[in-house]
C-alpha cells in the first residue's frame, strides 16, 4: 500500500533529524530478513545509542541531497536500511557486522564516516577496530607497565634481604 504524502514528509523529516545528530551511518540491505530479526536488531541498536531507519531509496536520496551528501542510494542493491550512530562513530559498523555474521540476509553496502562516503571494505575494517574501552584499557596498561616493573624491582631488594635473613636465623 503506497504511503501518503504526509507520511513520506514525516519520514523525510525524521531522516533529516537523524542526519543532523549522527556521527556515522551504515547503509545495509535487509532483504530476506524476518521481521522478528529486525525487531531484535533494532532493540540491540537502541541500547547502544544507535537507530535503524527503513525507507525507500528515493526518500534516502532526498535527505542525502538536502544534507549535501553526494551519494545515490538507487545504486545500492536490495531494500535499504540506514543505521545511524549517535554516541560512537564505530558502534553502528560493529553492530551491523556482528549481526550480519549471525544473519546472512543483512548485508553491509556502504557507510558514511567523517563526512565522507566509505565503501563496504572500509566499513568492515572499521567494524573490526577494537572498542573505545578496549583501546583505553590498553593505553592504561602500557602506561602502568613501567611503574609496576619499577615496583617489582624495588620490592626485589627487600624480598632478597628477608630471604637472606631467614637463611641465617638461628634454628631452635
Amino acid at each position: 500500500m503506497p504511503k501518503a504524502k504526509e507520511q513520506k514528509k514525516e519520514i523525510l523529516k525524521k531522516l533529516k533529524e537523524n542526519f543532523d545528530k549522527q556521527k556515522s551511518m551504515v547503509f545495509s540491505s535487509y532483504q530476506g530478513l524476518k521481521a522478528a530479526d529486525i525487531f531484535n536488531f533494532r532493540r540491540v541498536l537502541k541500547q547502544a545509542g544507535c537507530n535503524i531507519v527503513v525507507a525507500k531509496k528515493t526518500l534516502f536520496n532526498l535527505a542525502l541531497k538536502e544534507k549535501k551528501i553526494d551519494f545515490d542510494a538507487k545504486n545500492l542493491e536490495g531494500q535499504i536500511a540506514l543505521i545511524f550512530g549517535f554516541e560512537d562513530e564505530v558502534t553502528p559498523a560493529k553492530l551491523a557486522y556482528k549481526f550480519s555474521k549471525e544473519k546472512e540476509n543483512l548485508k553491509i553496502l556502504a557507510g558514511f564516516f567523517e563526512n565522507k562516503i566509505i565503501n563496504k571494505e572500509e566499513v568492515l575494517a572499521l567494524a573490526q577496530i577494537p572498542s573505545k574501552q578496549e583501546l583505553l584499557s590498553k593505553v592504561v596498561g602500557c602506561i602502568a607497565s613501567p611503574i609496576s616493573g619499577l615496583v617489582n624491582v624495588l620490592q626485589g631488594n627487600i624480598r632478597n634481604l628477608v630471604y637472606a635473613l631467614s637463611q641465617i636465623k638461628p634454628r631452635y
